[in-house]
């Protein structure tokens, strides 16, 4: 007979995996102590996310109730749940903590992408790429660029014409 704290747990992690959409990845977050953990909890939550620790049958029944992939493979060990609203952004933030982690924690066991399992190595590969702010400014740079140049080209055209005027008024004063 479960728990009703665990049937709670089940309920929460079941209501947060549907909400995301079925995107997020599992970490291994042993070995943090007390402060670390804050402060990873701090920089994800800044970057859009969200870590919810749990046992690991209760992941496993939550994916399986809502029609995902399996994941017993990867959930040895302690396993916390990080939810996102921009994949890059936490991932980024996952992979540069570990990294600045003397530990080398969190480590990343899986992932999901709205409903896709994703290996640890493709979810590194994911913090490599630009985040969507980052993309969002260089699309502005490069419609910036181009309406410069538009209103360089423009800006020629008129004052060809001023200089053609010009022209032909010293021509009719000469004639």
């Amino acid at each position: 007979m479960p728990s009703q704290r665990n049937v709670e747990l089940l309920g929460r992690l079941k209501e947060m995996l549907k909400a995301a959409d079925g995107s997020f990845f599992l970490v291994n977050y042993q070995g943090l102590d007390a402060n670390e953990e804050f402060v990873l909890r701090r920089q994800v939550t800044q970057k859009g996310g969200r870590i919810f620790v749990a046992k690991n049958t209760l992941i496993k029944i939550a994916v399986a109730e809502l029609g995902l992939p399996e994941v017993d493979e990867v959930l040895k060990g302690p396993s916390a749940v990080v939810v996102y609203d921009e994949p890059v952004a936490v991932a980024k933030a996952l992979v540069e903590f570990a990294k600045e982690s003397s530990k080398d924690v969190p480590q990343i066991k899986a992932g999901f992408l709205q409903g896709q399992k994703l290996s640890a190595e493709e979810v590194k590969a994911i913090a490599e790429l630009p985040t969507l702010d980052e993309l969002r400014a260089e699309l502005v740079g490069v419609l910036q660029a181009s309406m410069s140049e538009l209103v360089g080209v423009l800006a020629g055209a008129q004052r060809e014409f001023v200089g053609l005027l010009d022209a032909y008024v010293d021509k009719q004063e000469a004639a």
